[in-house]
């Protein structure tokens, strides 16, 4: 059972390392292209929908990165049948780092360096 919870807890880590914003590539080639296809999407039903939901998917990865490599490495690193939950400090220092990875988007996209697709046209 200990071998399956490392190799668990390894690919947890992985996924969670590819969508967080420890890598110096994963905004370029991970997180910003799953947001921008999020946004981009939203904006064929309503063109104003591009910007908020370009933010909240771009965001939901970082977060989802920062819980998935700590949940990782925390089932990597556990004693067998201890439990160690997520603190309510780690969750926010998560967010708060996102946030601050968000108003990089916000402003990128006010500086129209990133754009709808149907604005290229």
């Amino acid at each position: 059972m200990r071998y399956r919870q490392k190799i668990s807890g390894g690919l947890l880590g992985i996924v969670g390392y590819i969508l967080s914003p420890l890598s110096w590539w994963n905004d370029a080639f991970v997180n910003i292209p799953i947001a921008y296809v999020c946004g981009w999407l939203a904006s064929l039903a309503h063109e104003q929908a591009f910007l908020p939901v370009f933010v909240i998917s771009y965001w939901i990865t970082n977060i989802a990165g920062f819980v998935l490599l700590h949940k990782g490495v925390e089932m990597i690193a556990r004693k067998e049948g201890k439990k160690n939950p997520y603190s309510r400090r780690e969750f926010l220092k998560d967010i708060a780092l996102s946030l601050g990875y968000t108003a990089l988007i916000i402003l990128l996209v006010k500086l129209n360096i990133i754009k709808p697709v149907g604005s290229y046209f």
